[in-house]
């Protein structure tokens, strides 16, 4: 599993989501052995939401065929700077039982 952590101001949630269905989404589901993808969120006491894109690969293989060939590293889109307030640079990846 790979996941990857932002932070949006709370106002932009649907608007940020239906970009990253656009972007990030698209393409991790569309890239030979994504599992599926999913993004999720929620509201701080410090008045930012912070999102969590969390995707599924059969292979680190199949995620660096995604993320290219340091997969540590997070992948950002051109409008990202529009929505992100901060955004963790590297993702981290687990094992699923």
């Amino acid at each position: 599993m790979r996941s990857w952590t932002g932070w949006i101001a709370p106002k932009s949630r649907a608007e940020y989501a239906a970009y990253m269905e656009r972007t990030g989404l698209a393409d991790y589901r569309s890239t030979s052995g994504n599992l599926g993808a999913l993004i999720v969120f929620r509201d701080l006491p410090d008045g930012r939401c912070e999102v969590r894109t969390v995707s599924f690969w059969r292979s680190y293989a199949h995620i660096e065929s995604f993320a290219g060939e340091d997969i540590e590293l997070a992948v950002f889109y051109p409008e990202d700077d529009r929505f992100l307030l901060d955004r963790e640079l590297i993702v981290a990846h687990f094992e699923v039982a």
